[in-house]
């Protein structure tokens, strides 16, 4: 099984749940990007004031948490990208060529310079 795959399978799922609750009501664009970036908070706060080190070594603990915290991202864009009728891998394959456009590796390596300044 694809990848591509298991994305159409989750976000199947997920449509079900939210059907089976009638959630949908809900789940317009507005609210879900809002939801969306609520959630990217609530992972940001699991990295606030770590040094680089103590965040490439999260406990445990720490590290099922933000688990939880980045799978509450993937559902919410998966709801936002079916409501709006995107599909999430083709967009992220285009948005990978733009990128490597703005980016060359002749410019770009080793480097955090944004691409307007390269």
């Amino acid at each position: 099984m694809t990848d591509t795959d298991r994305l159409d399978q989750l976000r199947a799922r997920l449509a079900a749940f939210v059907a089976e609750r009638d959630w949908d009501q809900f789940h317009n664009p507005k609210n879900l990007a809002m939801a969306l970036s609520a959630e990217a908070g609530e992972l940001v706060e699991h990295f606030m004031w770590l040094s680089p080190d103590e965040a490439d070594r999260l406990s445990a603990d720490s590290l099922a948490e933000v688990e939880l915290e980045m799978a509450d991202i993937l559902l919410f864009l998966l709801r936002l990208s079916d409501r709006l009728g995107v599909d999430l891998v083709a967009a992220a394959e285009k948005k990978l060529v733009l990128n490597a456009k703005k980016y060359p590796v002749e410019k770009s390596k080793g480097r955090s310079t944004k691409y307007d300044k390269l």
